[in-house]
């Protein structure tokens, strides 16, 4: 079986923005290494779109594309329009089994990046516990830090 991860954002009409999301997917096929497809599409405003992007991983030897919401938080385009769309590009490929990621949600490596480019050093804690005051997992949505990573992805396999 063949893994591609399918990296998508938004859209946007400014053009830098658009390309952020080439440098990430090149990183992100860097340190998968050759195993893995890495591929990136926009919801809208811009080229690929998702039904190229998935296209494109099938195209690169695919036959399991992971779909990934390059999105902070668990709003309507990662928990919907995103999945729709990424079901959608799949009907043309039945041969091919597709999953939908949550959002990047709540996750230290997260909140290392915000110390580290305000120029604050971390504190080592344990990640792995709901962070929102009531303690009550999925407060979040499906991308809360608390929840298991098998259990955070929904799984829409054709």
């Amino acid at each position: 079986m063949k893994k591609a991860i399918l990296i998508i954002d938004h859209g946007s009409k400014r053009g830098e923005a658009n390309e952020m999301l080439d440098c990430v997917s090149n990183l992100v096929q860097a340190m998968a290494g050759g195993d893995v497809i890495v591929r990136y599409a926009h919801m809208e405003l811009a080229s690929p779109s998702i039904a190229e992007g998935f296209a494109d991983c099938v195209k690169g030897g695919a036959t399991e594309v992971v779909a990934f919401p390059y999105m902070l938080s668990p709003g309507k385009h990662s928990t919907g329009d995103i999945p729709r769309l990424v079901a959608d590009a799949a009907k043309p490929h039945p041969e091919v089994r597709y999953s939908v990621t949550a959002a990047f949600g709540v996750h230290e490596k997260l909140a290392e990046l915000i110390l580290l480019r305000a120029g604050v050093p971390s504190i080592p804690v344990d990640a792995d516990r709901c962070w929102h005051w009531s303690e009550t997992p999925r407060t979040c949505g499906d991308a809360c830090r608390c929840v298991s990573a098998p259990a955070a992805a929904s799984s829409l396999t054709a």
